[in-house]
């Protein structure tokens, strides 16, 4: 094998993040093409996830999927969905802007179907914990959830907003070990205005001034850098390169663990 100089290695590097980029705005466009009209927009489950009263086994699942019209190029909105053993329904966890007006909290907990299209945009499945982990992080989900400190804040950028929502379970529940994609933007508002955490996954820390700027280091997240919001990264673990808008261009996070 022969080495790559470092100037051929920049090329690369450049070569990589420009094909990443275009075929991550090809993809959003995609994705968007539903989502033009909110009022109208398909909710339908998209069929991921099993139906409850088919599988006995407890389940959590993450998702996140393309927010509504133009911010859809910027970012994602995530929520946290689980099924206790036995149960017949899911119930979802997010954290909702418009309800905070109608209902006096932004954080909705509600019987649902945990796949649905997030007004027109398709989900993606982050991951999924199951068998006795997930027995274990239901209960710590639903207390996460309860102690989330900004029920009665809502801001796109930076935060709090949808992402910090789940940001703010998965740091509190060991057993998810996952981290939102880099266009989750709100993921980097630490709780309490701390300057210094706990990356999301457990495995690093995390340095942010209130979600705008910041450095992020871990094993599960590689190394990140956010500016004004926007993710740049490397992911070493499962070689990937993380850039605001598109995404994750590489190998993709592991989706199924804990069994």
């Amino acid at each position: 094998m022969i080495p790559l100089s470092r100037p051929r290695f920049r090329l690369l590097l450049l070569a990589l993040v420009v094909i990443g980029l275009v075929a991550g705005v090809l993809g959003i466009r995609s994705e968007l093409s539903a989502a033009d009209n909110w009022r109208t927009a398909p909710r339908t489950s998209m069929g991921i996830a099993p139906k409850a009263t088919e599988e006995p086994e407890p389940l959590v699942h993450v998702y996140a999927a393309r927010t509504v019209k133009w911010r859809g190029w910027f970012a994602v909105h995530s929520w946290i969905a689980v099924k206790p053993r036995n149960a017949v329904t899911w119930t979802t966890y997010q954290v909702i802007g418009f309800r905070l007006k109608r209902t006096g909290t932004a954080v909705v907990i509600q019987d649902d179907d945990p796949d649905r299209r997030w007004y027109g945009a398709p989900p993606a499945l982050l991951a999924e914990l199951r068998g006795p982990a997930a027995e274990r992080a239901i209960p710590k989900i639903h207390a996460a959830a309860l102690s989330y400190p900004y029920p009665h804040a809502y801001r796109a950028w930076p935060g709090p907003n949808s992402n910090t929502f789940v940001s703010h379970i998965l740091r509190a529940v060991p057993e998810l070990q996952v981290e939102l994609p880099p266009h989750a933007i709100g993921k980097d508002w630490i709780d309490d205005g701390d300057l210094v955490g706990w990356s999301e996954s457990g495995t690093g820390a995390q340095l942010s001034l209130f979600g705008a700027l910041g450095l992020t280091a871990g094993l599960a997240e590689g190394l990140e850098v956010n500016l004004l919001g926007l993710t740049f990264g490397l992911d070493l673990w499962r070689p990937a390169l993380k850039l605001p808008l598109v995404g994750r261009v590489g190998l993709r996070d592991a989706p199924v663990f804990g069994e």
